[in-house]
């Protein structure tokens, strides 16, 4: 089959891989029918995740049909199509149970923090993602939700990662009625968090990034204030004087380990990788938000340290969240948004590539050419 095949940093290409095959009666094979390139797949492909091997397959966000299923799969049957939560989860293990779905203590025996991740190196569970024609489903019982059958494919894929995470963003914010809400990052996360931050009742919603093409596409989408911190001497001083010198109620961190804008956490975080990534969008929501705010954190970070202001955690009396999304938790709700006009999902989609131009999909997403804001990739066989 055809897969995209990691070759070390910034080098991916289209290959032949052997078809996955079930190795555990709960597995189910999916022919993928939609795939996606993740803002945290270029983590990956820049080399800022430990232990990411040669040869293997990224792709945490896909969609596809049932073609196997293992003897005890009773959930889904061969034909059905399904969108497949990014989290590899038991269903039956402590936070399972607590639908904490993406800290699955059984599928990831490579770490005790997060639980497996589809195509997301070994320190996630070391198992291949849907970038491919096919994949290996795990745990078939439990993950793969059933597509309805007026949902356009565009949507359910976008169902797989970045609506539940942007929407968990949002939740975990613990947003009042009229707060203020600053989200850093206008990619496809902080785009969805920020349009997401209005269904809790913000009554002001202001997106940072750098791009200019990004800034424009989230004030169309989300509705909301946008602005470019190139273009400001101090993002936190910005934010404070408008909001009146007191800060944000919410700060929402949907950059994670590749954000820019300060010299030292790049060099530390992004070059000599002495911390888990720079955490430059992350002391910004710290500073920026207001005595007794809450920061929410959705952005990756590795598994090691990160300098972090914790000593303004704690005497601006801060809460801090911050998760994996359960995916399969949300699901019933997202998919009630979609169908009823509240969210749309594919319209964060601006291109859609062959499979077979991989390599190109991760150089333009990664170098910001042609206003890319979200890629679907689209297997050969996703066209039978």
């Amino acid at each position: 089959m055809l897969a995209m095949e990691y070759r070390g940093p910034r080098r991916v290409r289209a290959v032949q891989k052997p078809m996955p095959e079930i190795k555990h009666p709960q597995d189910a094979i999916v022919r993928v029918l939609r795939t996606c390139i993740c803002g945290s797949d270029l983590h990956l492909y820049n080399g800022n995740v430990p232990d990411t091997r040669v040869g293997s397959t990224f792709g945490h966000e896909f969609v596809g049909e049932i073609v196997e299923v293992g003897k005890e799969v009773t959930k889904v049957k061969v034909g059905d199509r399904v969108i497949v939560p990014f989290n590899i989860a038991c269903g039956e293990c402590h936070f399972c149970r607590q639908g904490m779905f993406g800290n699955c203590h059984e599928s990831n025996t490579e770490a005790t923090a997060v639980g497996a991740i589809f195509g997301y190196s070994h320190t996630a569970g070391g198992f291949d993602g849907g970038q491919a024609e096919y994949a290996r489903v795990p745990y078939a019982n439990v993950g793969p939700t059933i597509i309805p059958p007026d949902m356009d494919l565009d949507d359910a894929v976008l169902l797989t990662d970045v609506t539940p995470t942007g929407y968990q963003a949002a939740e975990m914010a613990g947003i009042q009625t009229g707060d203020t809400v600053v989200v850093f990052g206008a990619g496809p996360i902080g785009i969805m968090a920020a349009r997401c931050a209005w269904l809790f009742g913000a009554g002001r919603v202001i997106i940072i990034d750098k791009e200019d093409y990004r800034l424009e596409f989230a004030r169309g989408y989300s509705y909301c204030e946008a602005y470019n911190y190139r273009e400001m001497d101090d993002p936190v001083v910005f934010i404070k004087k408008i909001t009146d010198w007191m800060g944000a109620d919410v700060c929402i961190d949907a950059v994670g380990a590749e954000a820019q804008g300060n010299a030292l956490q790049t060099i530390t975080g992004r070059k000599l990788l002495l911390q888990a990534g720079s955490a430059t969008a992350l002391h910004w929501a710290i500073n920026s938000v207001k005595k007794g705010g809450v920061v929410s954190i959705v952005g990756v970070y590795g598994p090691t340290d990160n300098l972090v202001p914790i000593g303004n955690v704690l005497n601006k009396g801060l809460t801090v969240r911050a998760n994996q999304a359960s995916v399969k938790r949300l699901l019933p709700r997202l998919i009630d948004h979609v169908q009823n006009g509240i969210l749309n999902p594919k319209g964060l989609i601006t291109h859609r590539i062959p499979l077979e131009e991989v390599a190109d999909g991760y150089r333009m997403f990664s170098a910001k050419l042609d206003e890319c804001i979200k890629t679907v990739l689209i297997p050969p066989t996703a066209n039978r």
